[in-house]
C-alpha cells in the first residue's frame, strides 16, 4: 500500500467510522456472534468491545498495520483472544469450515473484489455459520442513488477505494448466502449518500 493508505487513512476510517453514535449498530451487528469468528477488515478494533460472552476466539484480517497498531488496547481488553490472522480479505488464510462466524462493518465497500471476498467468507464458515454485517451502500430512494452515483468517483479516490453505491444485499445473496434478517436505513447523523446502511444477518448453506 502506498503512503496515504499505509499511514494516513486508517486514521480517517478511524474518524468517520468510530464515532459514538455508531455504537449501538456496531452492538446490534455484532449481537449472536458465537464460538470462532473471522472478522474482516478489522480497522482499529472498534468492535471488540461488543462482541458477546458466546464468542470464544477471533482472527482479525487488516491489510493496514496501523490499524492493527491503532487496535492494541481494544485488542488487550478483550474478553476473548483476538489475533492478527490474515492482511486480504479477498484471500482468506484459513481452512474450509473454520468458523462459526464472520464479522463486516463498513468494509465491503472498499474491496475491490467483493465477490471473492464473500466467496472466501463463505468457503471458511462451517455449514449453518452466520455472517454478520453493516455497511453502507446503495439507497433505497433513486434520489439518493443519483447523488451516490455523482459522488461515487471522489468518494473512491479519497477513501481509499470506497464505493458509495453497492447493492449490499444482492451481493451478499448472489454469494449464495441466505439471509436470515436485513434492516436498510438511513443513519441519522450522516448525509443520506454516506448513511444508507444494510444492516443483517446471513446463514451459509
Amino acid at each position: 500500500m502506498g503512503i496515504y493508505e499505509d499511514r494516513l487513512l486508517p486514521h480517517l476510517v478511524d474518524l468517520t467510522c468510530g464515532s459514538k453514535f455508531l455504537d449501538a449498530t456496531r452492538e446490534r451487528t455484532c449481537a449472536g456472534l458465537h464460538g470462532r469468528v473471522v472478522e474482516i477488515g478489522f480497522g482499529s478494533g472498534r468492535n471488540v468491545p461488543f462482541y458477546p460472552a458466546a464468542v470464544k476466539s477471533v482472527s482479525a484480517v487488516e491489510p493496514a498495520d496501523l490499524g492493527w497498531k491503532m487496535a492494541a488496547e481494544r485488542v488487550a481488553a478483550a474478553t476473548a483472544p483476538v489475533e492478527r490472522a490474515g492482511l486480504d480479505g479477498q484471500s482468506l488464510p484459513f481452512p474450509d469450515d473454520s468458523f462459526d462466524s464472520a464479522l463486516s462493518t463498513w468494509t465491503l465497500c472498499t474491496i475491490p473484489d467483493v465477490a471473492a471476498a464473500l466467496a472466501e467468507v463463505q468457503r471458511v464458515l462451517a455449514p449453518g455459520g452466520t455472517f454478520h454485517f453493516v455497511e453502507h451502500g446503495r439507497a433505497p430512494d433513486a434520489k439518493v442513488r443519483t447523488w451516490q452515483n455523482r459522488l461515487n468517483p471522489i468518494q473512491k479516490v479519497i477513501a481509499g477505494g470506497c464505493h458509495l453505491n453497492r447493492d449490499i444485499r444482492g451481493l451478499v445473496e448472489a454469494a449464495g448466502f441466505e439471509i436470515r434478517d436485513l434492516d436498510v436505513f438511513y443513519e441519522a447523523h450522516t448525509p443520506k449518500s454516506y448513511g444508507a446502511l444494510t444492516l443483517g444477518v446471513a446463514v451459509t448453506p
